[in-house]
């Protein structure tokens, strides 16, 4: 009866490590960069209705994860479905680059970079000024544009306000 509880313990011991190598395996296929996750976006976890904003950018968003490294850098990581094209899409190049924009307004760190995640490659994206600076004509464009055709969106239905992820953000949510 004595060798029982040394067999328990051992058995806990070889799958305590057989877990820890399987999550390094699963991290390493899921092309976040080493760091510890500090937010995602997935729910994968748990639900998350944190949402990033810049009032000054009137800009929003929810990145599919934030890794910070150690050094105390923040990389964001968009993880798409699809295999990966030639190059990144224009536009997937700047939705990462708006989740720089907010790790940058909200966390205080600028992103020298952020990765999108394809189902067979990714892409390590430069956040330069230039990408910035593209970002932020893109926004002014989509505001004069918006300005332009509709004014005051509509936001007579609650069970639309309700149900949207940038709810908490906004200032002219419905109660």
């Amino acid at each position: 009866m004595s060798g029982l509880p040394l067999i328990i313990v051992l058995g806990l011991l070889f799958l305590a490590a057989a877990l820890w190598y399987r999550g390094r395996d699963m991290r390493e296929a899921s092309g976040l960069p080493p760091g510890n996750v500090i937010y995602t976006d997935t729910g994968t976890w748990r639900p998350n209705s944190d949402v990033l904003h810049a009032s000054e950018f009137r800009l929003v968003g929810k990145p599919d994860y934030l890794v910070e490294q150690n050094d105390g850098t923040i990389i964001p990581v968009e993880v798409k479905s699809s295999l990966a094209p030639e190059t990144p899409w224009d536009g997937q190049v700047l939705q990462l680059a708006a989740y720089c924009l907010l790790v940058e307004f909200n966390y205080g760190v600028r992103p020298p970079y952020g990765i999108l995640q394809y189902k067979d490659r990714a892409f390590a994206v430069d956040y330069t000024d230039d990408l910035e600076a593209d970002l932020l004509d893109l926004l002014d464009e989509m505001r004069a544009t918006r300005q332009e055709f509709d004014p005051e969106p509509d936001h007579a239905e609650r069970r639309r306000c309700a149900a949207c992820g940038v709810r908490d953000a906004c200032d002219r949510r419905l109660a």
